[in-house]
């Protein structure tokens, strides 16, 4: 190749080179230039921490990248929740180039799972009366094992969190290891956390961004439906009541309650799957199932209410396994899952009372229970006729002669709902009397 062939080919190359770079110079600065420009995009996570607000967190991300956000702003007051979906918002912040910051509002919290979303931004402002922590998992119902290896890895992450924002590390380690919560004042003189705020607009000012537009994002209506399902008591509740209300409703002329029931059951079963419910649970409330069908054979109550109890403590299996800070089982918990029995009781006794009878009467109402009474013949019998018997006027057939009005006759059976009798000398009962 000659010279000029090389000049020119080395040329040829720095111009592309040249473009290139001043394309992709262009691009940061209008990226620069539009972070700079862009609004604040604020999060209302006044929630609990679930597959609801998790995907809503996701989406939320997605919107203010889409926006060219200058940063979100997490307004937070939740009691925390499931660490699988605290773990999921703290991937989301850490994967975002936009810069995000929390901000606990007046006497709100950042407990449990939320203290790691908080932990995860880049700044935390809190407002007088809020607190941030404890933050010590739990394994419902995990073995001592689980429960070490679950808090061991929680506490690498707090740790490795407070690390990377510069943030004080001994406090970090209490939260998760003593179950320590500190206030507002406390987590700034101790610089847990960047400061305090007495408001949003403060937060916003502190981090340069006053002015800028602001766009406020809530929960959906579905992410709200799909966190009420996130919580297993009421997916238990919804299951174990759903089956009781298809039993009742065998013995009432309309199908609202079975719909209800079907529904019920439905949304419990959704629920519990989005969580990951444990088997267990699933296991015992099946058993409770079958004892509450089976009260539609036995009719005295005490396979409703039997399987009524049981189902409470499949309701409280179904947490079994899962991972959490704080614990959903609570003295609420317990008091719902005692309403639940008091209110299989109810049923079990409505069963007994009411239903039972009904179904023992029912027995005695259909073809069989007219065979050997007596009555009255109303017409002479030749051999066609009628009779009246337990107070009913029936057409009638004499098997045996000619019967006159008035004599007593037996019926021996019926057929097309026509009575076979025979002439009888007994008393016929005082009901079957004119």
């Amino acid at each position: 190749m000659s010279l000029k062939s090389y000049t020119c080919v080395c040329l040829l190359f720095c111009s592309v080179f040249l473009v290139a770079l001043a394309g992709c110079l262009g691009l940061v600065m209008r990226g620069v230039a539009q972070g700079n420009s862009g609004p604040v995009v604020i999060v209302n996570f006044d929630v609990p921490v679930d597959p609801g607000s998790s995907g809503f967190f996701s989406r939320a991300v997605n919107y203010a990248m889409g926006q060219g956000a200058s940063a979100i702003v997490i307004e937070m007051n939740t009691p925390g929740g499931l660490l699988s979906d605290m773990l999921s918002i703290v991937t989301s912040i850490n994967q975002t180039v936009i810069p995000t910051y929390t901000f606990v509002e007046p006497n709100g919290l950042a407990a449990s799972a939320g203290s790691y979303i908080a932990m995860a931004t880049n700044g935390i402002y809190m407002a007088p009366g809020s607190e941030i922590g404890p933050s010590t998992p739990i394994v419902v119902g995990g073995t001592d094992l689980e429960q070490n290896h679950t808090q061991a890895a929680m506490l690498n992450t707090m740790l490795a969190l407070a690390e990377k924002w510069g943030r004080n590390s001994t406090d970090a380690f209490n939260m998760v290891q003593a179950d320590e919560a500190f206030t507002a004042n406390q987590a700034v003189s101790d610089h847990l956390v960047d400061g305090l705020a007495n408001s949003l607009s403060d937060v916003i000012t502190r981090i340069g961004l006053s002015g800028r537009q602001q766009i406020t994002l809530s929960e959906s209506l579905y992410d709200e439906f799909v966190s009420a399902l996130s919580d297993p008591t009421l997916d238990g509740i919804l299951i174990l009541l759903g089956i009781v209300a298809i039993v009742l409703d065998f013995y009432h002329p309309t199908i609202i309650l079975s719909i209800a029931g079907v529904l019920g059951i439905a949304m419990g079963l959704i629920g519990a799957e989005v969580i990951g419910a444990s088997f267990l649970g699933y296991l015992i409330l099946a058993i409770a199932a079958v004892l509450i069908v089976l009260e539609l054979k036995l009719g005295h109550g005490f396979a409703m209410m039997a399987g009524v109890a049981l189902g409470a403590f499949g309701i409280f299996y179904l947490a079994q396994g899962l991972n959490y800070s704080p614990s959903p089982i609570t003295d609420v918990t317990e008091l719902e899952l005692f309403l639940v029995v008091m209110a299989g009781v109810v049923a079990g006794l409505y069963f007994r009372w009411i239903i039972g009878p009904i179904m023992h009467r029912g027995k005695l109402t259909g073809p069989e229970a007219i065979l050997g009474k007596t009555g009255m013949a109303v017409t002479d019998l030749k051999p066609d006729g009628e009779v009246r018997v337990g107070g009913i006027v029936w057409r009638a057939k004499s098997i045996q002669g000619d019967i006159q009005k008035g004599e007593l006759v037996r019926v021996k059976s019926l057929e097309d709902l026509v009575l076979k009798v025979e002439k009888c000398d007994q008393e016929p009962s005082t009901q079957t009397k004119k």
